[in-house]
């Protein structure tokens, strides 16, 4: 039996489903009002046999800040993949991040090594790693250093290394992922899938940071290959390919056949936008759209390893950023229909 956490999120369904596909039975963690019905939607991108997939998972409520009660979900369990976070880039939500991110981390390798789990996933971030010198390319190496830049979803992610760590020296078997940015399809209005929502609307504006870039799929199936592998206490940089958001952008909006986005939006305008966003937000009581992290990133020149990986596992075929894009459009338009 697998338990899995953050079933319901763009990770999770899919992970869901390429181990529901290989005849593995699943426990999902859930919290009492998640919606689940996205994990079919997802299902069925893939699958016509939907409805067979979904009878080999067992939904159970319980709280990751509740360990005695993630203990009993535990029982006859030998590999956990945990992918529950709560992602955000505003600061009224670090006490709830720090929460969920890291106590929530805490307690579920507290309750694993109670009970004996062979194996443990731990879904990170490549927000968790350090920041490369200028010119040089992050890798699982790359040393963490405390600054005023790094978010507050970064600082919880790396806290919540922390605990998988500590637990390693516990004598819990485990492996941290650590994705760059992730593309697929699922909900739309979440995540990095929102970004193809606000594309398809038509964007004016691109940044010319940045990035990595890789396909959900991709996260899925290397995790399972490093939890079905010897390996043990190490962790890897998940990235397919480094480019520009500009490049990024164009792309998305040539899938759809929209306008490609026309207005550099430099550190300055950025900064004007964020602060602007802000007092919007702060005015109408709504989620500001830009926050002073997410700008910061939009201009940030980042790139990302994947020696590690690729050394592990030779041959390893990751899908390409243009495949990504255009199939995770036609998700997109495939459900805009339905």
């Amino acid at each position: 039996m697998i338990v899995v956490t953050g079933g319901t999120g763009l990770v999770g369904t899919h992970l869901l489903y390429d181990l529901t596909r290989s005849g593995k039975k699943v426990r999902v963690i859930k919290r009492a009002n998640s919606n689940i019905a996205n994990v079919k939607k997802v299902f069925s991108y893939y699958s016509s046999d939907v409805d067979s997939l979904l009878n080999k998972i067992e939904w159970v409520d319980a709280d990751l800040l509740d360990v005695y009660s993630l203990m009993e979900v535990m029982e006859g369990v030998e590999q956990i993949y945990h992918c529950a976070a709560m992602v955000s880039f505003e600061k009224k939500h670090l006490a709830e991040m720090m929460k969920i991110n890291v106590e929530g981390t805490a307690n579920m390798v507290n309750a694993a090594l109670e009970k004996g789990i062979k194996k443990f996933c731990h879904v990170s971030s490549i927000a968790s790693l350090g920041r490369a010198e200028r010119g040089e390319q992050t890798s699982e190496e790359t040393f963490w250093k405390s600054s005023p830049e790094n978010s507050n979803y970064s600082i919880t992610k790396y806290a919540a290394e922390r605990e998988i760590w500590r637990a390693a020296e516990e004598g819990l078997n485990v492996v941290i992922v650590n994705p760059s940015l992730i593309l697929g399809g699922g909900n739309w209005t979440q995540s990095s899938s929102n970004m193809f929502t606000k594309a398809y609307k038509g964007m004016k504006f691109y940044s010319e940071g940045t990035n990595g870039f890789i396909d959900v799929r991709d996260v899925a199936a290397i995790m399972i290959k490093l939890m079905e592998s010897e390996i043990s206490n190490q962790r890897f940089l998940i990235n397919g390919e480094n480019a520009s958001f500009k490049y990024y952008f164009e792309m998305i909006h040539e899938a759809f056949g929209k306008p490609y986005p026309s207005i550099k939006a430099g550190k300055f305008f950025t900064g004007f936008a964020w602060r602007a966003e802000t007092l919007r937000a702060f005015i109408t009581g709504s989620v500001p759209l830009i926050t002073k992290e997410t700008s910061r990133s939009a201009n940030r020149q980042s790139s990302f390893s994947n020696k590690k990986i690729l050394k592990t596992f030779p041959g390893y075929q990751f899908i390409t950023l243009a495949q990504s894009i255009n199939d995770t459009c036609a998700l997109y338009l495939k459900d805009l229909k339905s």
